[in-house]
């Protein structure tokens, strides 16, 4: 308990103060409460939208989980390919980086002509997020084996599969886990992204509702939401980080 304490306090203790500070100036008169609302009344919003904002929250993160899901295969698929072939990195590689340039968010519309205001656009959004950070993760993830380990193995008369298996992919986790923490921060921005152009359910087009309506405090509340949700997933990450790479220690 006192080592999560010292680890976490100060970043609560933070927390806490800003919350009292924005309190206190916000319902000091100082502010208009139309343009910057006080914590308390963004309470107040999520406690009365509570059962609306959780059916949302519901389509997020389902998009969420399911877009990071086929990202994690994908990502570690084409991580391996890269690596082990030459000419695909070559071929492959500055087209990976080069897709980066491009802004997701300028990929939504077609993606919604594409395949409508479904599930399917909002997933592929959340692959589009993803799928680099883990890719890059798990191809230079795999060239960190320790080069006697692998040497063993070849005097050995492995194959290059069982060299994969048992020396570079255990290697790999930790980067790979890293590619996934950073990919688990853009998840729900992929989702809330490409409900916020077009869909008929989710915090995205709830906040884009609220945006239009004037309702500063609500929009506050589902900004909350969609942070809260993206912490909960980067803490199960960390989480299974943690049982999985248990070995480290």
């Amino acid at each position: 308990m006192m080592k999560r304490l010292r680890a976490y306090g100060p970043a609560l203790l933070v927390i806490c103060l800003v919350l009292a500070v924005w309190q206190i100036y916000a319902t000091s008169g100082l502010s208009n409460p139309a343009n910057l609302p006080a914590p308390s009344h963004i309470y107040q919003a999520l406690v009365i939208q509570r059962a609306v904002i959780w059916d949302n929250s519901l389509q997020t993160i389902a998009e969420t989980l399911i877009g990071l899901a086929l990202a994690v295969m994908l990502g570690g698929f084409f991580g391996v390919i890269i690596f082990l072939s030459a000419m695909l990195r070559k071929a492959f590689y500055p087209l990976l980086v080069a897709s980066q340039t491009v802004p997701l968010i300028a990929l939504a519309p077609l993606l919604l002509i594409w395949f409508g205001f479904g599930l399917q656009p909002k997933v592929i959004m959340v692959v589009l997020y993803c799928f680099f950070p883990i890719t890059i993760a798990v191809a230079d993830g795999l060239n960190t084996a320790d080069s006697q380990l692998i040497d063993v193995l070849k005097s050995m008369r492995a194959s290059r599969w069982q060299t994969l298996r048992t020396v570079r992919i255990p290697a790999a986790a930790p980067a790979f886990f890293s590619g996934l923490k950073i990919s688990a921060t853009y998840a729900v921005t992929g989702a809330v992204v490409g409900e916020y152009v077009g869909a008929s359910q989710g915090l995205g087009i709830y906040l884009q509702t609220a945006a239009h309506s004037d309702s500063i405090n609500l929009v506050f509340a589902l900004i909350t939401v969609i942070v809260l949700v993206s912490l909960a997933l980067v803490g199960t990450v960390l989480l299974l980080e943690k049982h999985f790479l248990a070995w480290r220690a």
